[in-house]
């Protein structure tokens, strides 16, 4: 698991690479929601990640909910494969702001 932090335009975007798992689940949401906490509108890109666990959702349902206590924006692009059959099996696709790419929710932020 590899994740890099970049900025674009008005957000943080977190890049997820490989595996989101109980192993560092935990460390992934210790870092978004710092950044929520500094008042950072988040974008979770899933473009290269494989595989997320329960952990995994348990974990970005938290920062999610940090970010609405902060009234910060958070959203997930790229979900696909794996990954978005999860959101979808577990409904929270329609919880949270999905997007194709970082450009679609940055050109209309």
């Amino acid at each position: 698991m590899n994740i890099e932090i970049e900025t674009h335009n008005n957000y943080q975007v977190v890049k997820l690479y490989g595996e989101v798992d109980l192993s560092n689940s935990r460390s992934i949401k210790l870092d978004i929601i710092k950044l929520i906490k500094s008042k950072n509108n988040i974008i979770v890109d899933f473009t290269h990640l494989q595989y997320i666990d329960s952990s995994g959702m348990a974990s970005l349902v938290e920062a999610f909910n940090e970010a609405r206590e902060n009234d910060t924006e958070f959203h997930i692009v790229g979900a696909n494969g794996s990954p978005l059959q999860v959101l979808q099996l577990t409904r929270l696709n329609t919880v949270f702001n999905l997007a194709d790419s970082v450009n679609a929710v940055s050109n209309n932020g």
